[in-house]
């Protein structure tokens, strides 16, 4: 399903933890860091579509998570011909997305990364917000600038989930594009 420009609807998740930490998965046997994303279907709405992409990417459900923000508007990229299908280049130009802020109210046991039969990440962390956007493909950069930034207004603002809420509101002078090592979590620690 596109869009008369050529953009299909979607949806991304930026999942904090108590300290304000993000959920950043590691792409299937890639070396690239993201947030959970993906298309809206016929028919669903960008909420609906959240919550059936984050069961099928992190394996949480709507009791897992409680809603912060999202952003007002679609927020797109572009994807570069050579990563398009011949068949639809021309018509396809890239993602539209709806960026959801969610806050984990379940555990970090409840992630499952096996949830669906088609996996997107084989590993996970938490992360500090402002995330090294050089492990992010490039083409994406700028929408995870964009969301990060837009949706950092509603941490401190009608979230009373404890934890530590004064961290991370404020983007660097220049976002970090610089990889960090990676904390590793229990699931990777056990593969």
């Amino acid at each position: 399903m596109l869009d008369r420009e050529g953009f299909r609807p979607n949806v991304g998740i930026i999942l904090l933890n108590a300290n304000n930490q993000v959920w950043w998965g590691k792409r299937v046997r890639e070396h690239s860091w993201q947030f959970p994303q993906g298309g809206i279907k016929y028919g669903e709405s960008p909420e609906q579509a959240m919550f059936r992409e984050l069961e099928e990417e992190t394996g949480l459900l709507p009791e897992h998570v409680k809603i912060i923000g999202r952003t007002r508007d679609w927020l797109r990229y572009e994807v570069p011909d050579h990563f398009i299908k011949r068949e639809i280049r021309g018509h396809y130009r890239g993602q539209k997305q709806i960026w959801f802020l969610l806050r984990m109210v379940g555990r970090d046991c409840d992630v499952n990364l096996r949830a669906s039969n088609h996996p997107e990440f084989d590993a996970w962390r938490w992360h500090e917000y402002w995330v090294p956007l050089d492990v992010v493909i490039e083409f994406k950069r700028g929408v995870y600038q964009l969301a990060l930034q837009e949706l950092s207004r509603y941490i401190n603002r009608n979230d009373n989930s404890g934890g530590n809420r004064h961290r991370h509101t404020r983007p660097p002078a220049k976002l970090e594009t610089k990889a960090a090592e990676p904390q590793k979590t229990e699931q990777e620690e056990h593969k």
